[in-house]
């Protein structure tokens, strides 16, 4: 292996990732070495390269959403194989606070980030707790397993572990981008009838459709009333949230029949806001957080998409080489060419 990689790092906010060429790094105890294929570019890449969110040290390299073969094992590591296909959950808990052991890993109090409070994926190279690697299966392709990780994995943790959707319950999806999209999919594998989503863009309005939504609907006071109308005037059981605004969150609220429950997947900076408590409780009204996702998550998409129940195959709309990583970030934060999920390739 080479003594050298590299590298997209990223020294502070609005500064461009520039290529750079570090020492290949070296697997500590209990680590395995990946040689990274594929490295999703995530909105939260956006908001700490761009916005400012503050990352764990600088300069850092990005990329959490990771994909590869193992390089090299660390000491007091026993496997995976050298070779084998990988996907990294990077989000790493501790494995011993009391969330941990009753399976809800996600919400972790002393958890660390892989690409944020560790170097990440936009590299050559990218040295991982063996822990954190599950095994990629052969025919799902690099690309494709690096965005699993996170961008359906989210969803899916979202939809089945925290609102619990039921065959037959109706659901809306409000925010249909990567996250979204693949709620759309995700509600319907579920059995969800019908499945609405709700975007502002006709263009994401379009890929909801054929991602297999019932109705889609841009944001408003016509989209309340059509969703009761597509309900016999109930509303939906889950209203789940992928922006992360306040106005949205409002929103889908306003779609939930009484006894419904609302999810919120997105992240943002301003304060939720919901009905006054004549209504909220009244209608026993459910509002849930949902945050990231866990190692069962992410096995269980893999399962649906070899089984062939889950197609990703249109959820990559642009590929870049490492060298181009920062294009690939403003890509994402500009909607340049209407993204839906962005990969850099090493």
């Amino acid at each position: 292996m080479p003594e050298t990689m590299r590298v997209a790092r990223f020294h502070g906010a609005d500064r461009p990732l520039g290529p750079e060429r570090l020492p290949r790094p070296v697997p500590n105890a209990g680590e395995v070495l990946v040689q990274v294929r594929a490295a999703g570019v995530c909105g939260s890449d956006v908001h700490f390269a761009i916005e400012g969110s503050p990352v764990g040290f600088l300069p850092i390299t990005l990329g959490h959403e990771i994909a590869g073969t193992v390089a090299e094992l660390g000491p007091e590591v026993d496997g995976p194989a050298v070779g084998e296909r990988v996907v990294v959950n990077g989000l790493l808990p501790d494995g011993t606070c009391p969330q941990c052991l009753a399976g809800r890993a996600s919400i972790c109090a002393n958890r660390s980030l892989v690409g944020v409070h560790r170097d990440g994926g936009l590299a050559e190279f990218v040295a991982v707790p063996a822990g954190a690697l599950l095994p990629l299966p052969d025919d799902v392709p690099f690309d494709v397993g690096a965005i699993v990780t996170d961008a359906v994995a989210t969803p899916f943790h979202a939809l089945t572990d925290v609102a619990r959707v039921r065959a037959g319950e109706a659901v809306a999806i409000v925010g249909a981008g990567g996250l979204g999209l693949h709620a759309v999919q995700i509600a319907r594998l579920q059995g969800a009838s019908p499945v609405i989503a709700v975007d502002p863009r006709a263009s994401q309005r379009t890929r909801a459709a054929e991602a297999g939504a019932d109705l889609v609907l841009e944001p408003g006071p016509e989209a309340t009333e059509a969703v009761l109308a597509a309900t016999g005037g109930a509303g939906v059981d889950v209203a789940a949230e992928f922006v992360g605004r306040q106005d949205s969150i409002a929103a889908a609220a306003e779609l939930l029949r009484p006894g419904g429950r609302l999810v919120v997947c997105g992240i943002g900076p301003e304060s939720i806001v919901l009905p006054p408590p004549t209504v909220f409780v009244r209608r026993e009204l459910q509002v849930l957080g949902s945050y990231a996702f866990t190692t069962a998550s992410i096995r269980a998409v893999l399962g649906l998409i070899t089984a062939g129940r889950l197609d990703l195959s249109r959820s990559i709309t642009h590929r870049f080489p490492l060298e181009e990583a920062d294009k690939a970030l403003q890509t994402l934060h500009q909607k340049l060419g209407e993204p839906q999920r962005v990969v850099v390739l090493p």
